[in-house]
C-alpha cells in the first residue's frame, strides 16, 4: 500500500494509483485544448423513458421516423471494435446503448472516444435504431466528453464487494450496483406516499427545533453542544414531540413532522444515531385510532413503494394487508413465552424467570415493570408478523396517558414487525399535574445516574396548564420501515450516509 497523499485521502495499490496518473495526465491534455469541465450540454431524454416509450418498437419502425435524441450519463462499459464500437451510458433512470462509429464522429472524436476510460461522463446525440440482437440504442452523431473521471471503477462484473467500503463510498455503490439504487428509489417513493397520505386525512406539516434547549420526548442519551451566541447548552432533538403537541396547544388539530432525530446511543444494523421518523398527532383520538390509522399508513406506504402490502423479509412472509394482532404486554408472555395466567401475575415467578435468562431486575420494579421486562427479554424479537403491543407500564411510558380502568398502564401501544419496533404510540397525557410529577420522577431518576431519563420541562408544562385536547400521537420508524419494504438486513442499507468510524 502507498502513503496518503493530498490528492488520495485513503491509501491505494499501486496499480490505482497507476491508472489515476494515467487518466490525469489525459486531463492535462483535455485542459490545454479547451474547457476541460464544460456545462452547456443540455439532454432531452433519459434511458428510461426512451425504453418505455420505444423500447417495443422494431428497426424497421424506428429507422424511417429518425427519433433525434440527447442523451448524458455516466459510460459503463464500451466494446472497440475497429471503425465501430459500443458503449452502455447510465443515467439517473438506467442505461442505454450507444453505437458509435469513426464515420459519423471524424478521427478525432473517435479516437478520443477509444481512449476514454469507463465512468467518464459524456454527452451524445444521435438517433434511435436497434441492433440486430434486438437493443435499442442510438446511432450517435455527436460524443462530447463532459466530466473526466479520475479514479477507476470497481471490477463490472462483481462492483463493490466491501460492505463497508459500500456504506462510505455510496456514490460508487450507486454507480455500480442496481439494487442500491432502487432501494433509494423505493425510500423516496415510500416518505413522499406517507405524505401525501397525511395531507389527504387533514394533517397539517410542520417543522420544529433540532437544537433543542431542554432534550425530551423520549427516554434517550442526547448529543450535546454548546450555542455561543447565546452562550448556553443545547441538545439534539431526541424526538420532535413535546414540541408537536405544543402546537395542538395552540390549536392545530392535526400535525404531522417527517424529520431527523439524534440519539447518543449505539450503532447495530437496528440503530443508526442518526434517523428519520415521523410523528403525527391527532386531537380528539385515542390509541385504538391511532393503531388503526398506523396500519393503513404502513400499508399505503407499501403498495407504493414495493407494489403489495404483502411482503418477503429474510425469506419468510409479513402480511401488512392482514388485520394487526394486538396483545397486551401481559398477554405476550402467555402466548409468546409460555408463562401461564398464574405466573403472568406473580411478581417472583416473574424475577425468577428474568434471572434465568440473564437479567437482574432492580427490587424496586412494580408488577408492570417486571412484565414489561420480561417481554423485551423473551417476547420482543417472536413477533414476526406485525402485532402491537399495548397496555404499557406507567413506570416506561412518562408522556403517556395512565388507563382509566387499569391506573398501572398507559393507553400506549408498540407496533412491532420482524421481531423490531417499528412505531410507537398513545393516548397523550394532557394532566398538566401529571405530566408534572412524571417529569419530577423522571428527574429524580436521572439524578440517581440514569442518562436516559428525562428533564423536567417547565415550559412544556406551563403549555399543558393552557389546556390540551385529548388527543393521541405516534411516532414511526421511517428507516426501518424501508429495511422492511426493501428486504435489507441492516438499518445502513437504507441510509445513503450512514455514521462509520472515520477512517484511520
Amino acid at each position: 500500500m502507498t502513503t496518503a497523499t493530498p490528492h488520495e485521502p485513503v491509501a491505494l495499490t499501486a496499480d490505482e494509483n497507476k491508472l489515476i496518473a494515467e487518466r490525469r495526465e489525459k486531463l492535462a491534455v483535455i485542459r490545454k485544448h479547451g474547457i476541460a469541465f464544460p456545462n452547456d450540454f443540455k439532454p432531452t431524454h433519459h434511458a428510461a423513458d426512451l425504453q418505455l416509450r420505444h423500447g417495443n418498437l422494431s428497426n424497421e419502425e424506428l429507422e424511417p421516423q429518425a427519433i433525434r435524441v440527447a442523451v448524458a450519463g455516466r459510460l459503463m462499459l464500451k466494446r472497440v471494435m475497429g471503425k465501430a464500437s459500443f458503449g452502455t451510458l447510465q443515467d439517473a433512470s438506467g442505461r442505454l446503448q450507444l453505437f458509435i462509429t469513426r464515420d459519423a464522429l471524424g478521427e478525432a472524436a473517435y479516437d478520443a472516444f477509444k481512449h476514454g476510460d469507463l465512468g467518464d461522463i459524456v454527452g451524445a446525440e444521435g438517433t434511435l435504431f436497434r441492433t440486430k440482437t434486438g437493443e435499442l440504442s442510438v446511432r450517435v452523431a455527436a460524443l462530447r466528453l463532459l466530466t473526466k473521471s479520475l479514479r477507476p471503477l470497481p471490477d463490472k462484473f462483481h462492483g463493490m464487494t466491501d460492505q463497508e467500503q459500500k456504506y462510505r463510498q455510496r456514490y460508487v455503490d450507486l454507480m455500480t450496483d442496481d439494487a442500491a439504487r432502487a432501494r433509494f428509489v423505493a425510500r423516496s417513493k415510500a416518505v413522499s406516499s406517507i405524505r401525501n397520505f397525511m395531507v389527504e386525512h387533514g394533517f397539517l406539516e410542520v417543522e420544529t427545533p433540532m437544537l433543542h434547549p431542554i432534550p425530551g420526548g423520549a427516554n434517550a442519551k442526547p448529543f450535546v453542544t454548546h450555542h455561543n451566541a447565546l452562550d448556553q447548552q443545547m441538545f439534539l432533538r431526541v424526538a420532535p414531540e413535546l414540541y408537536l403537541k405544543r402546537l395542538l396547544v395552540g390549536g392545530f388539530d392535526r400535525v404531522f413532522e417527517i424529520n431527523r432525530s439524534y440519539r447518543n446511543e449505539g450503532i447495530s444494523v437496528r440503530h443508526n444515531p442518526e434517523f428519520t421518523m415521523m410523528e403525527f398527532y391527532a386531537a380528539y383520538w385515542n390509541h385504538h385510532d391511532l393503531m388503526d390509522f398506523t396500519e393503513n399508513v404502513l400499508r399505503h406506504a407499501a403498495r407504493a413503494a414495493a407494489g403489495s402490502a404483502t411482503l418477503s423479509y429474510a425469506g419468510k412472509p409479513v402480511e401488512l394487508d392482514r388485520p394487526f394482532a394486538r396483545l397486551s404486554v401481559r398477554n405476550s408472555l402467555i402466548e409468546h413465552a409460555g408463562l401461564s395466567a398464574a405466573e403472568a401475575d406473580d411478581a417472583k415467578a416473574l424475577h425468577a424467570r428474568l434471572k434465568a435468562l440473564g437479567h437482574e431486575p432492580p427490587a424496586r420494579w412494580s408488577l408492570a415493570e417486571l412484565q414489561f421486562g420480561l417481554f423485551e427479554a423473551a417476547v420482543e424479537d417472536k413477533l414476526w408478523q406485525p402485532t402491537f403491543i399495548i397496555d404499557y407500564p406507567v413506570e416506561v411510558s412518562p408522556l403517556a396517558r395512565a388507563s382509566d380502568s387499569n391506573p398501572a398502564v398507559t393507553e400506549r401501544f408498540e407496533l412491532f414487525i420482524t421481531g423490531r419496533e417499528y412505531a410507537n404510540g398513545f393516548s397523550e397525557l394532557n394532566d398538566a399535574e401529571d405530566q408534572a410529577a412524571r417529569f419530577a420522577s423522571q428527574a429524580a431518576n436521572k439524578e440517581a445516574g440514569d442518562e436516559e431519563a428525562m428533564y423536567y420541562d417547565a415550559d412544556f408544562i406551563r403549555a399543558l396548564e393552557y389546556g390540551m385536547p385529548p388527543a393521541g400521537g405516534c411516532g414511526i420508524g421511517i428507516d426501518r420501515l424501508i429495511m422492511l419494504l426493501t428486504d435489507s438486513p441492516s438499518i445502513r442499507d437504507v441510509i445513503l450516509f450512514p455514521a462509520l468510524r472515520r477512517e484511520s
